[in-house]
C-alpha cells in the first residue's frame, strides 16, 4: 500500500483490496455472483471456495444480484470478516439512472455493513473497469455518496477507498480534497 491519503473517517490507498484486514471489503461483482475478472476474480481467488459456495446459496434463495443492490458473505481465507458483493452499472454511454445505480451500490453496501456490525469497510472503484463508467464521474459519485452516508450514520468508523491503478487514485484524491468527514 504505497500511497495513502486520509481524512478522519475516509482513507484513500493505492493497493490490493484482498490484503486488507477490515470488517468488510466490497466486491464489484457481476449479477451472477459467480466470480469474474478484475477485483471480482481477485476476491474469489484469494478468498477461496467458501465465498463461491455462499454466493451459490444466495442465488438459490433469490437469484442473482441486481444492479445497485448488494449481498453479503463471509470472507473465506481473506483477512476481512465479510465480503459485500454489489453490482455496478455498465456505462454504455450513460443514462440518467446510471448515477443513481452506482450511488445505490455504495449506500446498500454500507447499510449491509451496519446491519452486520461492521465498523470498517473498503471499497474498490466500482464500475470503472470493464463496465466502463468514466473514472472521474465514478469518483464523484463514490465520495459524495459515502460522505453523505457518514454524515448521517456514526456506526461506520472507517471507509477505505482502495484504488488498484494510479488514474483512479488521482481522481479519488482530487474528490477527497474537498471533503472533511
Amino acid at each position: 500500500m504505497a500511497m495513502n491519503k486520509s481524512t478522519s473517517r475516509i482513507e484513500l490507498i493505492k493497493g490490493d483490496i484482498t490484503k486488507l484486514s477490515v470488517d468488510a471489503i466490497v466486491n464489484a461483482a457481476n449479477s451472477s455472483l459467480l466470480g469474474g475478472g478484475g477485483v471480482d476474480g481477485a476476491i474469489h481467488r484469494a478468498g477461496g471456495p467458501e465465498i463461491l459456495e455462499e454466493c451459490r446459496e444466495i442465488i438459490a434463495r433469490q437469484g442473482g444480484c441486481k444492479t445497485g443492490e448488494a449481498v453479503i458473505t463471509t470472507a473465506g481465507k481473506l483477512p476481512s470478516k465479510f465480503v459485500i458483493h454489489t453490482v455496478g452499472p455498465v456505462w454504455n454511454g450513460g443514462g440518467e439512472d446510471k448515477t443513481e445505480k452506482l450511488s445505490n451500490c455504495y449506500i446498500n453496501s454500507m447499510q449491509l455493513a451496519v446491519m452486520n456490525g461492521c465498523q470498517s469497510i473498503a471499497f474498490p472503484n466500482i464500475s470503472t473497469g470493464v463496465y466502463g463508467y468514466p473514472k472521474f464521474d465514478a469518483a464523484q459519485v463514490a465520495v459524495q455518496t459515502v460522505s453523505k452516508f457518514l454524515s448521517k450514520n456514526d456506526k461506520i468508523e472507517k471507509v477505505i477507498f482502495v484504488c488498484f491503478d494510479e488514474e483512479n487514485y488521482l481522481f479519488m484524491e482530487k474528490e477527497l480534497a474537498g471533503v472533511g468527514v
